[in-house]
């Protein structure tokens, strides 16, 4: 079985996803560091230096080559299911689960506003409120691809135990 899971960045898809391959005896891939990893780059210097149109071709490649992996849980990237037919691969894969991890704006404003400037596409913001708004329309954009998940679970004011308590259980 494969686990991918998604949600807006700052979710805590990476945290939570090391826990649960932990757990599950799974290999764990964040794609964004597999991507850094295959392109000699961070993900940063990519949308710098090559544009994000550049980015969203590199990691379409890149889903495509851990979809084939196998007992693995892999976090993707906030946009990753809103391009191309990402989305439409991950729910094709055979033996596969995707787990949204839903955060409101304010939880993610709050998370996201401690490392901000590594962020490329929130860097430029100067205020919480620029921050917030930003949140909000990149959420109403996404939300069509984020509930084709097969699970959603909330994690506003969870610890990470709670959260994988509520996961064990929806998976399995």
């Amino acid at each position: 079985m494969n686990i991918f899971l998604i949600g807006y960045m700052g979710s805590g898809k990476s945290t939570i996803g090391k826990q649960l391959a932990k757990v599950l005896g799974f290999g764990f891939i964040d794609l964004d560091r597999y991507i850094e990893q295959q392109e000699g780059l961070t993900v940063e210097t990519i949308f710098a230096e090559k544009g994000e149109l550049y980015f969203r071709k590199a990691e379409s490649k890149h889903l495509k080559a851990v979809l084939d992996l196998n007992n693995s849980v892999v976090a993707l990237g906030g946009g990753t299911p809103c391009y191309g037919n990402n989305m439409a691969l991950i729910k094709a894969c055979e033996n596969a689960k995707s787990i949204y991890l839903k955060a409101s704006i304010k939880t993610l404003a709050a998370r996201l506003a401690e490392a901000q400037s590594t962020r490329p596409l929130i860097a430029h913001l100067k205020t919480r409120a620029e921050l917030e708004e930003f949140i909000a329309k990149h959420l109403f954009e996404r939300a069509n691809y984020y509930s084709l998940s097969d699970v959603a679970i909330a994690v506003d004011d969870l610890e990470i135990e709670q959260i994988m308590e509520r996961l064990v259980l929806k998976l399995f």
